[in-house]
């Protein structure tokens, strides 16, 4: 794979100027496109009548067929449009049937919105299998990837994951993962919401059974959208609503009052009521144009050059961070030693106009194309103060 030298794209956003905004990971900031989109579309909004009804499926087919490229998924009905990342895991858990005594396999602390829909399945039977990582740093990441493989048997249901950790960046090796999950006959399934748009992510290579991204963070889109990759898993399964728009034949308004008991193809079935939202499609259409141009593979090395500084002082400023082969560069976690205070870290980092998170007891930053040295510098000069 060929990279392509990006360079820094701050003037394509509206970031107050002297704000360091390093922190993607919470909430990405909106292009001046994808700004321009959601304006236009509030503005066809005030005139209904230009809003005509195959409106209500073109935007939604350029989502899909958009995601798919991203992702490679070779067919855009795979892809079915949510409104959150536990929306498309209540989809998962609705159609994966529960023998009592088979385990559900997570990684410790991950985000909720991938371990309450699980817990909910132990009232069925199922056991929970939470995967932490060991007390030492030495060898940290290798040895919770081991043991997430080795936690996965014959009795695994499924395995739910993310790519990267959301509090550190720790990355998990999905290729590895999904080989023995697809040994003992269960399902994976991974949320992608910190990483799907910044870090390369291939169904093809992966093969994950479900794949549920939010569009507020990495796909640089609006908030209260988020896009969900089913396999034939799924296929001809039940959809947590009984939509109008996700049944055959719903193109044709005429014949609406004509209900129709088959849905549509594959994961379109799964849609959220009233997905062909006129203001919120044409925004993540915008966005992800941004990322099909930029390609997250590029993404990821523009950000590892970025980091290069702060990697270079973590270890004299008694920081730790994660050794390159388990962790992405657009997210990562700076680990203070447990005798330092954490708030008065925080406190220079307001004072320095910096935005960064704080996720336990590690400093969370995720930069992006719109960050550039001078970002660097004032997160460094904060941190050595």
């Amino acid at each position: 794979m060929s990279l392509k030298k990006l360079s820094c794209q701050k003037h394509l956003f509206s970031l107050p100027k002297g704000l360091h905004y390093l922190n993607c990971a919470y909430m990405s900031p909106l292009s001046k496109q994808v700004e321009a989109a959601g304006v236009a579309g509030i503005r066809r909004k005030c005139n209904p009548s230009i809003i005509e009804p195959k409106d209500f499926f073109t935007d939604s087919d350029k989502v899909r067929s958009r995601f798919a490229s991203l992702i490679n998924a070779k067919n855009p009905q795979r892809i079915a449009i949510l409104p959150s990342v536990s929306y498309g895991m209540a989809i998962v858990a609705q159609n994966l049937p529960v023998t009592p005594g088979q385990n559900i396999v997570i990684a410790d602390e991950q985000f909720p919105s991938n371990v309450y829909v699980w817990s909910r399945l132990t009232e069925k039977g199922a056991i929970l299998r939470n995967i932490k990582p060991p007390q030492s740093y030495l060898n940290r990441s290798s040895y919770w990837n081991n043991s997430l493989i080795e936690a996965i048997d014959k009795d695994t249901l499924l395995v739910a994951l993310p790519h990267v950790h959301w509090t550190d960046g720790t990355k998990f090796d999905l290729v590895e993962i999904s080989r023995k999950v697809k040994e003992v006959g269960a399902a994976l399934v991974i949320d992608g919401t910190q990483s799907v748009g910044a870090l390369p992510f291939d169904v093809e290579l992966i093969q994950p059974d479900a794949l549920i991204c939010d569009a507020y963070k990495w796909l640089l889109g609006p908030y209260s959208i988020s896009l969900g990759y089913f396999n034939s898993r799924f296929d001809g399964g039940q959809p947590l609503e009984e939509t109008w728009l996700g049944r055959l034949g719903s193109e044709d308004f005429t014949n609406l009052v004509n209900y129709q008991n088959e849905y549509q193809p594959l994961a379109i079935r799964y849609d959220v009521g009233q997905r062909s939202n006129p203001i919120l499609l044409p925004m993540l259409i915008a966005a992800l144009d941004h990322l099909l141009e930029w390609k997250p593979e590029n993404i990821q090395a523009y950000c590892d050059r970025l980091i290069e500084p702060i990697l270079a002082e973590a270890h004299s400023q008694r920081y730790w961070v994660e050794e390159k082969q388990w962790r992405s560069s657009h997210l990562f976690g700076l680990r203070i030693d447990r005798d330092r205070d954490i708030q008065d870290i925080q406190l220079s980092l307001k004072t320095h106009h910096v935005f960064v998170s704080v996720r336990g007891n590690a400093i969370r930053i995720s930069p992006h194309l719109y960050n550039n040295s001078s970002d660097i510098s004032a997160l460094l000069n904060a941190l050595n103060r």
